[in-house]
């Protein structure tokens, strides 16, 4: 019962105490003051070592009022758990960077070290020589450069996935894309300079194109729920239409 606690305060021989050895459990008290708690000076502890003396128990009594044990019940269960909570509690105290550091130590060695297959968990993306792959694959492909390398990255991989992807060169044979030029692009309002005309152009296609996305995710969602609702059973117990 009391065994992992007996064994973290390196008490003699754990495996044999208990409570119902009246001499066991005296001797336990006194070695757990002397050894661990150390609430009494020397001298004060007379009285817990004279275990043989009939007033033991009294000089017990004292003992636990004066740590302060909160429980009326003077079961020797319950004591003795108090007692060894209590004096974990002070060698842990003492000891906080210790314990914290085996517990750290433990940790890290039961830790299942996993090695990954993905080649991308040991790329650094911040190197030269990522950057310059970046912006050399950026200008095969006809993408303006950024000052921001992920961008220019974000960008690739758009552009891979709508048009260099399996479906995307699918979508590619069935329909031949024209294109659309910029000039060809009505603005609806005038710009004050030609930049300023071509970026809000730019803007206006790519809002544009968000837009038949979402149209397109409204339309998934409305074919999902009429296949969920469609066909529904009749119960006729209800006397209603319904699931």
């Amino acid at each position: 019962m009391f065994r992992r606690k007996l064994q973290a305060l390196d008490y003699p021989n754990p495996n044999n105490f208990t409570t119902d050895d009246e001499s066991k459990f005296r001797l336990f008290v006194v070695w757990l003051e002397d050894q661990k708690i150390r609430h009494y000076k020397i001298e004060e502890r007379a009285k817990l070592r004279m275990t043989e003396a009939p007033e033991w128990d009294s000089a017990f009594n004292e003992y636990l009022q004066d740590l302060g044990f909160p429980i009326k019940s003077h079961d020797r269960n319950a004591v003795t758990e108090w007692l060894l909570g209590y004096a974990v509690r002070l060698v842990y105290g003492d000891n906080v960077a210790k314990y914290k550091e085996a517990s750290y130590n433990l940790e890290t060695k039961e830790k299942p070290q996993i090695q990954s297959a993905n080649p991308l968990d040991n790329m650094d993306f911040d190197s030269p020589d990522f950057k310059a792959g970046v912006m050399s694959l950026a200008t095969m492909l006809n993408i303006p450069p950024h000052i921001d390398h992920r961008i220019v990255l974000k960008a690739i991989s758009l552009l891979i996935t709508e048009r260099l992807s399996k479906q995307g060169l699918q979508a590619k044979d069935k329909t031949v894309d024209p294109g659309i030029t910029m000039d060809s692009i009505d603005l609806g309002f005038e710009a004050p300079d030609y930049i300023s005309t071509e970026a809000a152009k730019i803007l206006r296609l790519l809002h544009i194109k968000e837009l038949r996305e979402l149209q397109s995710q409204i339309n998934q969602a409305i074919v999902a729920v009429q296949a969920i609702t469609a066909n529904p059973k009749t119960d006729q117990r209800l006397g209603k239409v319904g699931r």
